[in-house]
């Protein structure tokens, strides 16, 4: 779901860039309302977590691949607003250092992943668990529901605005001029995949987490009421940083899913693929690869798996630090200048 550059046009680009300004805006607002100071590391820890498991790419039918983002759990533990701030951070360090999402691209990306796939999931399990105890098996049901629904409309959006480059903005000669595939292409291929397989895969995720989290810090789940949470002070943060350098060392195993995800093909595979490259894809796509393309060592060749391991680890744990350092940063002064409002306002 990672939007390349090139595949979708200025003006949509744009637009959707337009659409987050606000939705970027009211993230900070209610996180100001919401978190304090304290919370900060463990929201950079959530956004941390997004970015790691989107490294587990899976083998999809038709020689694709698809992964996991774990967005709706990040929504449950710490809020759906954080979320928005968490998986937007993770997003643009993908974007901007591995080349992962294009740059124009990335305001796409931000209300496909980062906006529409937190709130949709969150509110779905908000509905479905309403009143139910936290023990209570519901609530793991309804993060799986709410996993998948929020993954699956992702997947929805990503495919309209690909499909309506091919419909919409053509050339004089009534080719493509970006996305070469219109909707009736998108939908049904980004639909499938994730209703069938990578939809569960979230789904899956979320409720095995949650479930633990109901028997190992069951308050933590009760914790976002849309006041400042009380009980996070007791949750231990070294688990989780285990946890984290344990998926770490296994993300290698998303390089065994040698395909692209569909809708991320280079030019030369796109030739392949449609025979042409579409004049403005062209022109906008290439403009950035990344420090580290592809989660690679820069020049390094695809040399099969065990060659790739080292600059897959390597980027691994330089995306994981740099993701929480930056939004355990953002949280900070988000958070700070919510306490001086706070201290001039009583003063």
């Amino acid at each position: 779901m990672h939007i390349p550059d090139g595949y979708l046009s200025p003006q949509t680009a744009g637009g959707l860039w337009a659409l987050m300004v606000p939705a970027w805006y009211t993230a900070g607002y209610k996180v100001k309302k919401t978190l304090d100071s304290r919370q900060a590391p463990l929201v950079a820890i959530g956004a941390a977590f997004t970015f790691v498991i989107m490294m587990f790419n899976i083998p999809l039918p038709g020689g694709t691949s698809g992964h996991a983002v774990g967005g709706t759990l990040v929504a449950i533990v710490l809020g759906p607003w954080a979320a928005v701030i968490a998986l937007t951070v993770a997003l643009a360090i993908q974007a901007v250092f591995f080349g992962d999402g294009g740059i124009l691209a990335l305001g796409a990306n931000c209300f496909n992943i980062a906006f529409a796939l937190p709130l949709t999931g969150y509110y779905v399990y908000r509905l479905l668990s309403m009143k139910a105890p936290l023990q209570s098996k519901r609530r793991w049901l309804a993060a799986g529901i709410g996993g998948w629904a929020g993954i699956n409309v992702a997947a929805f959006l990503t495919a309209v605005e690909l499909g309506l480059q091919g419909d919409l903005f053509l050339a004089a000669d009534g080719s493509a001029l970006y996305s070469p595939y219109g909707l009736s292409q998108t939908v049904p291929a980004m639909m499938i995949a994730h209703l069938t397989v990578v939809g569960l895969l979230e789904g899956g995720v979320t409720a095995l987490v949650v479930a633990y989290l109901q028997r190992t810090n069951r308050d933590l789940l009760g914790n976002y009421t849309g006041k400042a949470a009380a009980g996070w002070e007791g949750f231990r943060l070294k688990p989780l940083i285990v946890g984290l350098v344990l998926l770490l060392i296994f993300a290698p195993l998303g390089l065994l899913a040698t395909g692209t995800a569909w809708g991320e093909w280079s030019a030369d595979e796109l030739n392949d693929r449609v025979g042409f490259v579409p004049a403005g894809f062209e022109r906008l796509s290439g403009l950035w690869s990344g420090i580290l393309p592809d989660y690679a060592f820069p020049g390094q060749a695809s040399e099969g798996f065990w060659a790739s391991v080292p600059g897959y680890l390597v980027s691994g744990a330089f995306g994981l630090l740099i993701v929480g350092g930056s939004v355990w940063l953002v949280l900070k002064l988000i958070t700070r200048w919510s306490a001086k409002g706070r201290a001039e306002h009583h003063a």
